[in-house]
């Protein structure tokens, strides 16, 4: 089986792996379930400065990305590897969802162009046909956080990364509900009662209440999330 790739383009090669070097996805990492290849944007520049931005066009705060830098960046990566995707982190993208980290996770890989300053020249996104990917409606200064937050979604997803796959089914989103209430031990915590249902040994009637639960959540907190399931618009796996 080949292993999942990650290759991302960005400013700073250092930030990485970061968060993903630690807990299953470092050990994932260490153990060859998928791997990372940084690649500094910055190393394109032929200027003494290392320029990699420029005013923009038209005026206006902040600098732009150059294309001309931008795009030696992404044919180092894509010329050995035409069968990965490209996704720009950018906030004006389709939000990313569970659907999308499973098609992603099932394919070779992904390759990730992290923004900085007002963006990247639409020029260079057009030329090489960038997909556009949010991870919500904020901003952050730059697309290598958002970037960590897909590779790690969609690691946890490969076999062998996360211990049992049952935890993964059941998850929010998973089943397009959000996912209902976990309690452990002790059974009695400051006043406060594990509900009796959890208690009995019951396991249909522990499914049932799961599902129950999990609906109530979904309608009150995700009213989007539950008209689609109440349509059908989403596949029901709990």
């Amino acid at each position: 089986m080949s292993v999942w790739q990650a290759k991302v383009a960005t400013l700073f090669p250092e930030m990485f792996p970061g968060p993903l070097g630690q807990s299953l996805a470092g050990k994932a990492l260490e153990n060859g379930k998928w791997s990372l290849d940084v690649i500094n944007i910055r190393d394109q520049a032929t200027d003494r400065h290392r320029t990699v931005d420029d005013n923009p066009f038209g005026g206006g705060a902040g600098m732009v990305m150059r294309p001309d830098i931008v795009d030696a960046a992404l044919r180092e990566i894509r010329t050995p590897n035409p069968e990965l995707p490209l996704i720009y982190l950018s906030p004006r993208g389709k939000m990313l969802n569970q659907k999308r980290c499973r098609e992603l996770a099932a394919g070779p890989g992904v390759i990730l162009l992290c923004g900085r300053y007002e963006g990247i020249d639409q020029r260079v996104l057009d030329e090489h046909q960038a997909e556009e990917v949010s991870i919500g409606d904020y901003i952050l200064m730059g697309g290598e956080l958002p970037a960590m937050v897909l590779i790690e979604s969609c690691i946890r997803l490969i076999d062998g990364v996360v211990g049992k796959t049952d935890s993964i089914d059941e998850e929010s989103f998973e089943t397009g509900l959000l996912e209902y209430p976990h309690f452990t031990r002790p059974a009695n915590w400051n006043g406060r009662e594990v509900p009796e249902i959890l208690l009995s040994g019951h396991h249909a009637k522990v499914q049932a209440w799961r599902v129950a639960q999990a609906e109530e959540i979904t309608r009150e907190r995700r009213p989007d999330l539950w008209d689609q399931y109440v349509a059908g618009g989403i596949p029901k796996r709990v």
